[in-house]
This record gives structure tokens, C-alpha cells and sequence, in this order.
């Protein structure tokens, strides 16, 4: 009996009220994932992308999916394949699949409207240990979020950096946790991509990123310097002209961005950890810019000017 056979046998999940299925749901709230080492992934894009990282290092403890979702997602069920009865980080468990019912599913989900398929992972955090020094990332582009509170924000920084080519994410204190299934639905899979660490003291942290030689770039719309003229200084020393306005960073350089909460900004404390504070310009009548959408702007910025460098 192949895998397909398998694992659309009788055996289905059917029951709402199941342990396995309450201890699902409890991945909803933090104290359940704090108590497991767990978190919920809901959704094709999000559970493929784990499914990818989980074949580079083991990550996933289970996955759950209804029988509309295994055949209407025909590379889902390839991955599948590949990845059932592999090792989980924890010794002697292998991944646990089932199909399950519409109801059992909604059960599990945190999602209002499942996309019939979840699957639960174990928490993979770096420690600070794993950043700087021989055959550590030494990262040359990363974002911290500073009390971003809202976590679809969180997640769109997370996706935003990923895009841009950054090595790391980082939390401080008093940010949401990226593992919450809001965030972790928000960043489209990009969470799997990234090493992270959460929960930082942000002027120590900061300090030891300078140390390195990293430039610590605070988000400010009141910075006295604008992103237009990095960019436009970063760009003529590629091409060996004078800038329009000469600045005193090179947004080349390695660097680390401060973005920070969505009401607040960033508070004095945060500001001063910066070597920099850099306003993104308003050509429009817009107020100001969503914390993603700046953060975005910021991690582009520093990704060209980087890449054309190189």
C-alpha cells in the first residue's frame, strides 16, 4: 500500500473533542506554546514552506489535512510523501500525519476560515551566541522590531526582510510573539527562512552589533537624515561621483534597522542605541507609513545599495 493509499485510509480524524486536537488549539495562545515548544502553521503556502525547511532540518511534530485540501494540493501531497516518517527534533518521534475532518480541522485552526490543512512545529531560535564570530552568520543585513505589538506587521517585516535578502530577525522585549498563528500566517512562509531571536535587550544587543563593525539604523520619521540621500550617497560612490548631499553612513555597510511600535515609534531609550536616525521622505500627502511598509523601504534601500557593491 503506497503512501496515498495510507493515508487516505478509514483512519480519519473525526472527533472535535479529541486531546490531540484540544492540544492543538492550545498553540493558539502563548502559555501553550511556551509549555510545548510548539507552534500552529495553517495554510498551504505557510505548511509548504515548512514542509521545504523541514527536509533541510528537522522542524515539524505533525500535520493535519482534510481530504478536499490532499486533492486539490497535488505538490503538497509530494511533500508529504517525502517528509512522512521522518525524524522530528525530538529523538525517536517521526512526523505524525492524519487526514482529518472539516470539523476537526476548524477545531485545531485559529484561523476564522481554515484552508484545510495545519501542522505543527517546534519552536528554532538562535541564541546571541550563534551571531557573531567564526562560523557564526555574521549578518550583513537585519531587522529588529522593536515593540511591534500588531502581529500582521510583525509578519510583514518578517516577509519584508526575507525578500530583501536579510540574514536575521530580531525581537526586543514587548514585541509580539512571531510564533503567534496571526504572525505566523502573515508572514507567508518567510518565517522558515530566517534565523530568529526574540526578546533581546535592545541596548546591549545594539552595542555588541557595533562592536562588529554593524551600523544601527533607527526608523525615525523625525531623523535628521533622509533614506533618499543614503541612497543617493551609497549610489555615487559606486559610481565614483560626488552625492548630492554628503552623509556620513554608507548604506553599503552592514547594518541593522530598529523599526518600531506602530503608535509610538521609537522611544528615547531605542533612539539612542542607534548610531543613526534616518526618516523615510514623504513625497505625498500621506500622514505617515504603515511600520511594514517602512520597514520595507528601509530593508530595499540597504539590500540595493549591498548588492550593488558587491
Amino acid at each position: 500500500m503506497d503512501f496515498f493509499e495510507r493515508l487516505a485510509t478509514p483512519v480519519i480524524m473525526n472527533n472535535p473533542s479529541a486531546d490531540r486536537v484540544k492540544d492543538v488549539a492550545k498553540l493558539a495562545n502563548r502559555s501553550g506554546r511556551t509549555k510545548s515548544g510548539q507552534f500552529l502553521v495553517e495554510g498551504p503556502q505557510a505548511v509548504r514552506e515548512a514542509l521545504l525547511a523541514h527536509q533541510k532540518k528537522p522542524l515539524l511534530d505533525a500535520v493535519y489535512i482534510t481530504e478536499k485540501a490532499f486533492d486539490r494540493h497535488e505538490d503538497l501531497v509530494e511533500l508529504l510523501e517525502e517528509v512522512h516518517g521522518s525524524p522530528t527534533p525530538e529523538p525517536g518521534r517521526k512526523v505524525f500525519m492524519r487526514m482529518v475532518t472539516d470539523e476537526v480541522l476548524a477545531a485545531m485552526a485559529e484561523a476564522v476560515t481554515p484552508q484545510g490543512i495545519v501542522a505543527v512545529a517546534f519552536q528554532r531560535e538562535i541564541s546571541p551566541a550563534d551571531i557573531w564570530g567564526e562560523g557564526a552568520i555574521n549578518p550583513k543585513l537585519v531587522a529588529v522590531l522593536t515593540r511591534v505589538q500588531d502581529p500582521g506587521n510583525a509578519g510583514t517585516i518578517v516577509r519584508a526582510a526575507d525578500a530583501a535578502g536579510a540574514d536575521l530577525i530580531i525581537t526586543t522585549k514587548g514585541t509580539v510573539d512571531l510564533y503567534n498563528p496571526k504572525a505566523v500566517r502573515s508572514t507567508a512562509g518567510s518565517l522558515f527562512h530566517l534565523p530568529l531571536l526574540q526578546g533581546i535587550d535592545l541596548e546591549d544587543f545594539a552595542e555588541d552589533a557595533k562592536g562588529q563593525g554593524i551600523g544601527v539604523l533607527a526608523a525615525d520619521g523625525y531623523g535628521r537624515v533622509s533614506l533618499d540621500d543614503l541612497q543617493d550617497a551609497a549610489f555615487a560612490a559606486r559610481a565614483g561621483v560626488e552625492p548630492r548631499k554628503k552623509v556620513k553612513y554608507d548604506l553599503a555597510a552592514p547594518t541593522m534597522w530598529l523599526f518600531g511600535n506602530e503608535a509610538q515609534g521609537l522611544n528615547d531609550e531605542e533612539k539612542a542605541a542607534a548610531s543613526l536616525r534616518v526618516a523615510v521622505p514623504i513625497h505625498g500627502a500621506a500622514e505617515s507609513l504603515n511600520v511594514g511598509m517602512a520597514a520595507g523601504v528601509c530593508l530595499y534601500a540597504s539590500a540595493l545599495a549591498q548588492n550593488r557593491k558587491r
